[in-house]
């Protein structure tokens, strides 16, 4: 690879419109079919992590819920406390789906699924609508 094309990956820049946030949470949305996603959140963030390894929201976006506050923190739990490295950036994905069993015997009642996941940015920390997350 040449020096230029290097240079190109490292300074290229990865923005999300809101068609493609759109596009994706419809995809997300799409694989809980053929269950209702009237009982399905989520949300994707984007947390900096400046060099004292204090995460904080830089953007977020919400289907069914409420999108994280542009500028709270972020705690990481124990079992991701590896992840809160300085200077960094990760995309959080979370959703809950709140569940009603049709039939059950043993459980009655409405269950919470949940889970999170972070993925770190490969190339470059995507913008949100012009909102950048490593500033």
């Amino acid at each position: 690879m040449t020096a230029a094309a290097l240079a190109n990956l490292t300074t290229r820049v990865t923005t999300i419109t809101t068609a493609d946030m759109t596009n994706i949470l419809d995809a997300s949305s799409a694989i809980i079919a053929p269950y209702s996603t009237s009982n399905l959140t989520i949300t994707v963030s984007c947390l900096n992590i400046d060099s004292n390894k204090n995460a904080t929201v830089k953007w977020s976006a919400a289907r069914n819920g409420t999108a994280r506050a542009v500028g709270s923190p972020y705690v990481f739990d124990s079992s991701a406390s590896a992840l809160d490295v300085a200077n960094s950036q990760l995309i959080l994905a979370e959703v809950s789906y709140a569940y009603t069993p049709i039939i059950g015997y043993t459980i009655t009642g409405t269950l919470t699924l949940s889970d999170h996941m972070f993925m770190s940015p490969r190339i470059s920390t995507p913008d949100y609508n012009g909102t950048a997350c490593n500033t």
